[in-house]
């Protein structure tokens, strides 16, 4: 599974605010998580990404796993069936 993930993160792009962004669209529960939590390993605290996702729990998923984590969801939006988050590592 995390493989899995972890070569979805390959495919970081920058986004307009000039953070990377972790397409997860299309992967099902726990890979938007996954993929996310690859893309911010060893990563100071400050840094951000956007993670974009399709799957309907991934707003609970994520905002769980940022709160367990130390992380924060600085934003988090929807755009027909693509969730943003705007994520920071803690």
């Amino acid at each position: 599974m995390l493989a899995r993930a972890m070569a979805r993160t390959e495919r970081l792009m920058v986004g307009a605010e000039g953070f990377e962004v972790v397409d997860a669209r299309g992967q099902p529960c726990p890979h938007p998580v996954l993929a996310a939590r690859a893309a911010l390993a060893g990563r100071a605290a400050g840094s951000r990404i956007v993670l974009l996702a399709t799957d309907p729990l991934s707003p609970v998923d994520v905002a769980a796993w940022c709160a367990r984590g130390g992380r924060r969801l600085l934003a988090e939006s929807r755009e027909g069936d693509t969730f943003r988050f705007v994520i920071e590592q803690g």
